[in-house]
């Protein structure tokens, strides 16, 4: 993961989202030579996803030379800081209290898993009134993330949720939906795999969509294989990856 990156991933659910995050968490602890950040992690969760057996599980299987005591497991997890913020004000207020936190504890990775989640829930998007609110959350949360980003050279991960697109009439919750991110890259398909009129797009809206400088889109192929799109990067061209997901986390193929 390069540094200063804003990293957008995005699929429909049981591609990995979460199982990608908890894998770039032990990475960003192990050492440099190792490929790692050797710093700390700030993990916020809005879904109550993550599991703590899962990281170590990952941790054991992906690096078993190195986590070869319960020690450095133990060393490992203390440096993963994480916060379960189950709305929007807590989001924003967990995020704009994150600098003083990032020098203290060497904070090398910012992760949230996901601003789609909590958005979804709290506005309900006929409400004119809910637009306002909605926008100016998502605005001051991109930009506070995008200063940590490139003032102390950190990326940030961010998982998305995916909307469905129909060609007949709007999007569902339209104004969510970031254009840029169309998930139909491999021949249109929908969620299901089946051609249809519609799309997949990723939620969050414009806001996000140009925030973010990394998309990565997961999706399903043929089970228990699936597909890891770089719809876009600054130092890579668009590519696809086959990956299943093993003990040890996302293992390409």
């Amino acid at each position: 993961v390069a540094i200063s990156f804003f990293f957008q991933i995005t699929s429909p659910p049981g591609c990995g989202k979460t199982q990608f995050c908890i894998m770039m968490s032990v990475l960003a602890t192990l050492p440099v030579s190792m490929g790692g950040l050797d710093g700390a992690v700030i993990y916020i969760d809005t879904e109550s996803a993550f599991s703590a057996e899962r990281l170590i599980e990952i941790a054991a299987n992906r690096f078993p030379t190195y986590f070869d005591s319960d020690e450095k497991l133990f060393c490992m997890t203390r440096s993963i800081h994480l916060y379960r913020e189950l709305t929007c004000c807590s989001v924003l207020k967990r995020i704009m209290s994150l600098e003083e936190e990032i020098i203290s504890k060497k904070v090398k990775l910012i992760i949230i898993d996901s601003v789609a989640s909590v958005v979804r829930k709290e506005f309900d998007t006929k409400l004119q009134g809910n637009l306002a609110e909605r926008s100016n959350f998502l605005t001051r949360g991109a930009s506070v993330l995008k200063y940590l980003s490139e003032e102390f050279s950190i990326p940030v991960i961010l998982t998305n949720q995916i909307t469905t697109s129909l060609s007949s009439g709007p999007s569902i919750q339209a104004d969510l939906v970031s254009p840029a991110d169309d998930l139909s890259l491999s021949e249109g398909s929908s969620v299901s795999g089946k051609r249809d009129s519609g799309g997949v797009t990723a939620a969050l809206g414009n806001t996000w969509s140009h925030s973010v400088n990394t998309r990565l889109i997961l999706q399903y192929h043929d089970l228990p294989t699936r597909q890891l799109l770089v719809a876009k990067s600054p130092v890579a061209p668009f590519s696809a990856f086959f990956y299943t997901i093993e003990k040890s986390g996302l293992v390409l193929q």
